[in-house]
């Protein structure tokens, strides 16, 4: 029987052809559940990640429960450079994951933005 594959996962099939990280240009990948919105920069030349960030950090966690899901994924991303301006890294190559660029993943992309880093 053949294994169905649905739409986010075709588009996230497509992104990763083109899309790679490197040490210097991380990739920043974005996951987002019902609640919670995940971030992870990935070195794809070392397979490690350098950096992860989600509503469930610590650091943002009493934020995220007061905020609504679309500011809480803008406060990630702004957390986000703050982990990767700490490591040296100032530019990324972000990676919707196959989710359409609006909503909590363009609040992500545009918190990394003010954050200082560069796409």
């Amino acid at each position: 029987m053949a294994m169905q594959i649905t739409g986010r996962e075709r588009r996230k099939l497509r992104i990763r052809r083109k899309v790679s990280g490197t040490a210097e240009r991380p990739r920043v990948t974005v996951f987002r559940s019902l609640n919670h919105v995940y971030a992870q920069a990935i070195d794809d030349v070392a397979g490690k990640t350098l950096a992860h960030v989600s509503t469930l950090s610590k650091d943002i966690k009493g934020f995220a429960d007061d905020a609504n899901k679309t500011d809480a994924a803008k406060k990630v991303g702004q957390a986000m450079a703050q982990a990767l301006k700490a490591k040296g890294v100032d530019s990324i190559v972000f990676d919707r994951n196959g989710y359409l660029y609006h909503g909590r993943v363009k609040a992500l992309a545009d918190g990394a933005r003010e954050g200082g880093l560069k796409f």
